[in-house]
């Protein structure tokens, strides 16, 4: 049980740490541009983290790198993924980059604390829809082609599942970030602390003009600002752009692929469960698949690191592409 100087000292170590980590949120992370999304997710982090500190009968601003440590093998005993164990650790340390921005600490107790490494082979946890799938997934959206409805999911299913955008990417593409040139119509999208513009196929412009000018019709805003894709439960001209559930959220996206999935009958199959991400893993590897060289298709996916995109090269044609079977040496079989 804590004694009340625990409980006391804990205070005060904590909010020393919560008040520079304000800060430096705030100021510092993405060069003060993060978004209000990104501060959530860390601040969820580290609350956990303190918590577990808190009921351990831990002080913040005195853990030693075995500590982090043994909290890292608490994470993994609770099942979290290799991923979600990453991004907890990733957010600890920023919390801990604050407390030596503000000299509250001379190091930081995470440097050098890794996260478990990935087992198995990285290809198979890629799901992805093969050629013939995608084509019947991008037409399921069905109905009038002025409705905007139909128009809406089309764009979305095809920005996800042609071009690999990210969720989080679409859920966060304003009007204005619609970008035209003599040389073609892309979207600029901003993630990861990266920036990149999305090329759009032709046919996929012509389907997100039609989408804007049924929008507009239907007394919607295609106004800069306002989000690309809405969510339409609202009446358009009740709606205030400036409220959350203006834009189709993070869920709704989710939701939208699944049921469409769902309805076709991909969602679960053998040795696969597809989700709204394997639309952008198709992406990736039909690209490869088609012939496009690595790099471009980690320059249309936003890849920092070519050995990310590389993982799409052994998706699917490991065994027709296989080099032994060019070697013509025949194995003796009697």
């Amino acid at each position: 049980m804590d004694t009340p100087t625990t409980v006391t000292t804990f205070v005060l170590d904590a909010d020393e740490l919560i008040s520079a980590f304000t800060n430096f949120l705030q100021f510092d992370i993405a060069s003060g541009g993060a978004s209000a999304e990104t501060i959530r997710t860390y601040w969820c982090e580290v609350r956990q983290y303190l918590l577990w500190c808190r009921v351990n009968q831990l002080q913040p601003l005195t853990v030693t790198r075995d500590v982090i440590k043994i909290y890292r093998h608490y994470l993994v005993q609770r099942n979290y993924k290799i991923t979600t164990i990453t991004l907890k650790l990733v957010a600890i340390s920023r919390m801990y980059d604050a407390a030596m921005e503000y000299g509250l600490l001379s190091h930081n107790p995470v440097w050098g604390v890794k996260p478990p490494q990935q087992r198995g082979d990285p290809a198979d946890r890629i799901t992805y829809l093969n050629a013939t799938e995608a084509q019947t997934l991008l037409a399921a959206p069905r109905g009038k082609s002025t409705s905007l409805k139909v128009l809406r999911d089309r764009c979305l299913l095809g920005l996800m599942t042609l071009e690999g955008m990210r969720s989080i990417e679409v859920y966060r593409a304003n009007i204005g970030d619609i970008v035209r040139s003599p040389a073609g119509v892309g979207i600029s999208v901003t993630s990861k602390r990266h920036h990149r513009i999305v090329p759009l196929i032709p046919k996929l412009v012509a389907l997100l003009d039609r989408y804007l000018l049924v929008r507009k019709q239907a007394k919607y805003s295609i106004a800069a600002a306002t989000p690309l894709f809405i969510n339409l439960h609202h009446r358009p001209l009740k709606i205030d752009p400036d409220r959350a559930d203006y834009r189709l959220s993070r869920r709704g996206i989710a939701y939208l692929v699944d049921s469409y999935l769902e309805a076709l009958d991909l969602k679960h199959g053998e040795g696969r469960t597809l989700s709204a991400h394997s639309l952008r893993h198709t992406a990736g590897t039909l690209a490869i698949q088609s012939g496009a060289s690595l790099r471009q298709v980690q320059d249309l996916l936003g890849h920092a690191d070519p050995k990310t995109t590389a993982i799409y090269t052994h998706v699917g044609d490991r065994w027709a592409n296989n080099p032994a079977l060019k070697l013509g040496i025949e194995l003796d079989l009697d």
